[in-house]
């Protein structure tokens, strides 16, 4: 029967009527025990659900076989993130641990730093860094960064075409006949923000249409932030006949604000978002969108920090393609 509370090597000592050392040489398969004390040992193991320590396992064996996700906060793109990444840790021979550091808006910078010093050799063998804002060289443990906010540099990467992304939502709109388009931008500090920003200008050079900076405003990658920016851009004397939001979560904002504003998706606005989170096949009508592949970014992120843990070199830098998805957000004009 199990326990209730936590099981320590002394209540399996004591249970099983053998010593700590005993315990603790079944649980390393050390020698010196008999193989019918060692079975015994293993029993009552199994009974009380007893369980070594993450630190106490890193203390025998220099190793923990834990993976840390890192994140700022928890928030639809690193949820997704982790599906994918607790997918591919089957069969690996690891355990996952995400860890955020609950920190306040103004404390966002260096955060993976502190959580790599608090986490790194001693409860994890290796990180995957969820957007993090600064990597330095010189970690105590193999390093992953998922859309890192500066790009592809040191340490290894997991990012999705995002430059390519937002050529793909502009030529949309553009092929629906669309001229005027706003786009509400994401993050200023981040690349991948940049890169959808410069897909929107190419695409409107490449059809011969001057960029307009009044048609376009930063809403942060985040609804309350996307609320204001979007509601000048819908009530612009010439507003635009459609928007490409930089995330998903900012176009459904967009979405709602265009309800508020009595205009109809796709009827009076035509909008389209950049993830593919699950809220975006959700709203009504469903949203349009460019998929970033987070499940599988998720996968090779954990395929990538395995190998660095087991000292396998491959390509440092996984980018992945991303793809349109239409729905119901736009139509022609």
């Amino acid at each position: 029967m199990r326990s209730t509370g936590r099981v320590t090597i002394g209540d399996v000592a004591r249970t099983a009527g053998v010593s700590v050392a005993t315990v603790s040489k079944v649980i390393n398969g050390r020698y010196g025990v008999a193989p019918e004390t060692s079975r015994h040992v293993q029993q009552v193991i199994d009974d009380l659900g007893y369980e070594s320590s993450i630190v106490a396992r890193s203390l025998r064996s220099s190793k923990t076989n834990v993976i840390g996700i890192l994140v700022a906060e928890f928030e639809p793109f690193s949820t997704e993130l982790l599906k994918g990444i607790s997918e591919a840790v089957d069969g690996t021979g690891y355990e996952l641990l995400a860890y955020s550091g609950g920190l306040r808006r103004d404390d966002r910078v260096g955060w993976e730093q502190r959580s790599l010093s608090r986490l790194g050799g001693t409860l994890i063998d290796g990180a995957i860094l969820v957007t993090p804002t600064v990597v330095a060289r010189g970690s105590s443990i193999p390093v992953v960064a998922v859309d890192p906010h500066r790009g592809p540099s040191d340490p290894p990467t997991v990012d999705s075409d995002n430059l390519a992304g937002g050529r793909t939502a502009t030529q949309h709109l553009l092929d629906l006949g669309h001229r005027r388009i706003g786009f509400l931008a994401g993050r200023p500090d981040l690349e991948s923000a940049r890169l959808r920003e410069q897909g929107y200008r190419e695409a409107l050079a490449d059809a011969g249409i001057a960029f307009d900076p009044d048609l376009v405003r930063v809403g942060g990658y985040r609804p309350d932030l996307a609320d204001s920016p979007a509601h000048e851009l819908l009530s612009l004397p010439e507003r635009p006949t459609a928007i490409f939001a930089a995330n998903d979560l900012s176009a459904i904002r967009t979405m709602e604000v265009a309800a508020e504003l009595g205009l109809r998706v796709p009827d009076d606005v035509s909008v389209i978002g950049f993830d593919n989170v699950p809220e975006s096949a959700l709203t009504t009508p469903p949203l349009t969108t460019v998929d970033q592949p987070i499940h599988r970014m998720g996968t090779e992120a954990l395929r990538l920090i395995v190998d660095l843990v087991e000292g396998r070199t491959r390509e440092p830098h996984v980018r992945l393609p991303t793809t349109l998805v239409v729905r119901g957000t736009t139509r022609a004009v």
